[in-house]
């Protein structure tokens, strides 16, 4: 009974997503809660799912803070001079214009928001793409990976998801994947340069092509502050938060806190002023600290009522034997082109707990299933996928049709979740 209980509320929760009935938050807290009280225990609401939110609270405070810490920094101007460098170092060649696509996308990308990547990025570099002649797909392509391999941080959207579906410590979760994220990082940087020779051929040039690149004019260098003590500091500021993170010296919520601390009184020294910023970014992080909470609701109730166990003891029960060794792998290959199916709500609230309790019935860390997934599902996969609004505005700002990138991007996106799984196996990450 719990177990068919427990598989129709999944299915409710996945339809009202997908179909757009409900919102997520709605679905992810409402629905369970319908679907405990039709089973009698509706007076153990509260305890389960207060259960549930305090496992995730850790998770929801450090996205709160991750998002305004970031805000403020660029708004500060910290990607200025990144984006100055970039695009005085990778004139005049195709591969060296990628690669630096790759770079500044990457540095852009810490603060785990696509959107405010894009803006940044694809305005800034789109000019250098149409005076070089170059396609604009493969711009759309180089931002896309690096976008999604940075995806992969502990406070990006699809790791934190993962770990409060698994109800784990989100370093807990990424710790072993450092290596794996490190592999794939570089692995985005030689195949942004290997496109960009790609593209010199395509395009007719030689390495010393006649100068097509674009510097930067009087104007651009006024909008481009210098490096001043403040920036020097947020520059720092950076660095000692991931350190502090990544060391696990202070559990991210208080990394990232502590870090929005020193840039509010670095860069707002008036109380008016730094409330001001704290609303301007406040909100963007909101609907996800309620879709977090509101998952929370749904794991503790799940797991509480015991719905979330007896699906798992269904599922292990019909594997073949054998068969549950693999999933991590299956589950790795496979969350890339999910991607273009399941919006990161509905697979990681909603189907990566009910594999990871199949795993773990069958013997198989359910941890390795949550690593498994962030190697594609909406990490790699979410720059092409049609479920994610920052997918069209990266096509917007590129001037590019959706299905013209997802021809150009797939098998690229792909390649590198393959390459990552690979990594992953070899690292003993997501197999023993």
């Amino acid at each position: 009974m719990l177990a068919l209980a427990g598989l129709l509320t999944i299915l409710a929760i996945l339809a009202a997503i997908l179909t757009k009935r409900l919102s997520p938050m709605v679905a992810l807290a409402g629905i369970p809660m319908l679907a405990l009280i039709l089973l009698g225990d509706g007076m153990a609401i509260g305890e389960y799912a207060s259960a549930g939110i305090i496992t995730v609270a850790p998770m929801a405070a450090m996205f709160l803070f991750a998002i305004i810490f970031f805000g403020i920094l660029a708004d500060a101007g910290l990607f200025a001079p990144v984006v100055k460098a970039v695009i005085g170092a990778s004139r005049n060649r195709p591969a060296r214009i990628t690669l630096g696509t790759a770079l500044l996308t990457s540095i852009v990308h810490l603060d785990g928001s696509g959107a405010t990547t894009f803006m940044i990025v694809i305005p800034a570099l789109l000019p250098i793409y149409e005076r070089a002649r170059m396609d604009r797909r493969l711009l759309a392509c180089v931002v896309g990976m690096a976008a999604g391999v940075g995806n992969m941080l502990p406070w990006g959207g699809p790791t934190i998801r993962a770990a409060t579906a698994l109800e784990t410590p989100v370093m807990t979760l990424f710790a072993p994947l450092v290596p794996v994220y490190l592999f794939g990082f570089a692995a985005m940087l030689f195949i942004s340069w290997w496109l960009g020779r790609r593209e010199t051929s395509r395009i007719g040039k030689t390495e010393e092509a006649d100068g097509f690149g674009l510097s930067l004019d009087s104007a651009d260098q006024d909008v481009l502050p210098p490096i001043r003590w403040r920036y020097i500091v947020n520059v720092l500021t950076v660095v000692a938060v991931i350190a502090a993170m990544l060391t696990t010296w202070l559990p991210p919520a208080i990394a990232f806190l502590a870090g929005t601390i020193v840039a509010l009184l670095v860069n707002h020294p008036d109380v008016t002023a730094q409330r001001e910023a704290v609303e301007k970014h406040g909100p963007g992080a909101v609907m996800m600290v309620g879709i977090l909470f509101a998952a929370g609701v749904f794991t503790g109730i799940m797991g509480g009522s015991g719905m979330l166990a007896a699906l798992a003891e269904k599922g292990a029960g019909l594997l073949p034997e054998g068969a549950a060794s693999s999933m991590p792998v299956i589950v790795a290959v496979l969350s890339m082109p999910l991607s273009l199916f399941f919006d990161p709500d509905s697979f990681y609230f909603s189907i990566l707990p009910v594999l990871g309790g199949i795993a773990g019935h069958a013997g198989v860390d359910p941890l390795s299933i949550g690593r498994a997934a962030v190697l594609g599902q909406m990490t790699t996969g979410f720059p092409i996928s049609p479920l994610t609004p920052a997918t069209f505005l990266l096509i917007g700002l590129s001037r590019i049709e959706l299905a013209d990138h997802q021809r150009y991007s797939f098998f690229w996106l792909f390649l590198l979740t393959l390459l990552m799984t690979g990594a992953a196996i070899l690292f003993g990450v997501i197999l023993p």
